[in-house]
């Protein structure tokens, strides 16, 4: 059985003593058409078929803690403070400023006009948590004589070069997607007099974060490492995104759950939580390359935790609080939902799979939400949840290179249990 740590990057290992973890996600390709409970060694969404069947012999039913209970302190959910939050924002306009500025040295004022509309309906309208990670992180890494206002006005650019490049992607994806809402507004390409401009706008945004990482980073000693960081996880990710689409696709019974890990950890990991954190450590001076290694490797963890929370929100979530309506079903997406339900699938159940994923009619996505809810999916779900957070916890508890403990456990929590 594979740890989640050698799902997300197989050739890599994180702890000195290995230990004997609960694999949370089934790594088989090989779907078994009869009943889940006919041998104790196959998996049910990766978990032990014993583990899920005592979950299920309780007399008291589990809530769903992403969407009810939260019994994790609000104290150690909530990391960000309004003043951390404010002051990230005011940021902001200076970023608008010194990026109209260098569009208009180029004889396009009305580009730049336009491009300024475009930053202030995309950039800042998020939860911003990446580009508030990175303020975060640097800020628990360097001493506390280091933290000056000029120091820390580089690491919240550097938290909104994440962020744009964040809105180049969701930009991309939104259109590719062809979605409706983002962040419980119009999706850019659904603005009146936008459309597939959008595509153009979403390609300035990501060349306009190399304009901000020359104007205030090119004369520090990071300033190769921060570009070519960007540059290559920019890659990963649009590699991620190919595979995405790829498998959108394919019919739902060709799915596996290697593809998933695959797309997950090209997609999102990279990007949402390695990134803010790698950044943070080069602007803070870090040099130890063990210490990237480890943190990578916890950091990839988190990010196949969030993508599959992110994949139940989408179905189960309420759009109200998530900011958008869900179409992972309709759009034939390779969904942790839609994996693990194949591998629990009778025959019947997996032919209802394959007439109804990946269709617009609304009794199809219904029928597709009640089958994963008969398959037991929600339970499933719940217990992976917190079983990926003991993990996770586990191992950055064992990582030893420099990095602070709590550096890593403030991401966590607060990304555990979350409803949007």
């Amino acid at each position: 059985m594979f740890k989640l740590a050698r799902m997300l990057l197989p050739q890599q290992r994180i702890l000195a003593s290995p230990l004997r973890l609960q694999r949370l996600i089934s790594t088989s390709d090989e779907v078994n058409s009869e009943p889940i409970l006919k041998s104790m060694d196959t998996t049910i969404g990766g978990l032990p078929t014993e583990l899920v069947n005592e979950q299920k012999l309780k007399k008291t039913s589990r809530t769903l803690s992403t969407l009810q209970n939260h019994s994790v302190p609000i104290a150690a959910r909530v990391t960000v403070s309004k003043d951390e939050s404010r002051d990230f924002m005011a940021v902001f306009p200076d970023l608008v400023r010194d990026i109209t500025t260098v569009t208009k040295t180029y004889n396009c004022n009305d580009a730049a006009k336009w491009f300024a509309q475009v930053l202030q309906y995309n950039v800042p309208r998020g939860k911003k948590n990446r580009g508030i990670l990175t303020v975060l992180t640097y800020k628990n890494l360097v001493p506390a004589q280091d933290l000056t206002p000029e120091n820390i006005k580089l690491a919240q650019y550097l938290g909104w070069c994440v962020e744009m490049l964040q809105s180049f992607f969701i930009i991309s994806d939104d259109v590719m997607d062809n979605s409706t809402t983002r962040r419980g507004q119009p999706c850019w390409h659904k603005v009146e007099n936008v459309g597939l401009t959008a595509i153009n706008d979403a390609l300035m945004i990501e060349n306009a974060m190399y304009a901000i990482l020359k104007m205030h980073f090119s004369h520090l000693d990071c300033y190769v490492a921060l570009m070519e960081l960007f540059h290559e996880i920019t890659y990963i990710t649009t590699c991620g995104q190919s595979l995405d689409q790829l498998n959108s696709n394919r019919c739902v019974s060709e799915f596996t759950m290697e593809n998933y890990k695959a797309i997950v950890e090209n997609k999102t990991a990279y990007y949402s939580f390695y990134l803010p954190f790698a950044i943070a450590l080069h602007l803070a001076g870090y040099k130890d390359a063990e210490a990237f290694r480890q943190s990578k490797t916890i950091l990839l963890e988190m990010g196949n935790f969030f993508q599959v929370q992110d994949d139940f929100l989408d179905c189960f979530g309420n759009p109200e609080v998530t900011g958008k309506i869900g179409t992972d079903i309709q759009d034939n997406k390779c969904s942790w939902l839609a994996v693990v339900a194949m591998q629990r699938a009778n025959v019947e159940q997996k032919q209802i799979m394959i007439d109804c994923y990946g269709k617009e009619e609304p009794a199809k996505v219904e029928r597709v939400k009640e089958l994963y809810k008969e398959l037991g999916l929600p339970s499933t779900y719940a217990i992976f949840e917190e079983e990926s957070y003991n993990m996770i916890k586990t191992h950055i508890q064992q990582t030893s290179r420099g990095v602070p403990h709590q550096t890593f456990l403030q991401i966590l929590n607060k990304i555990y249990q979350r409803d949007s």
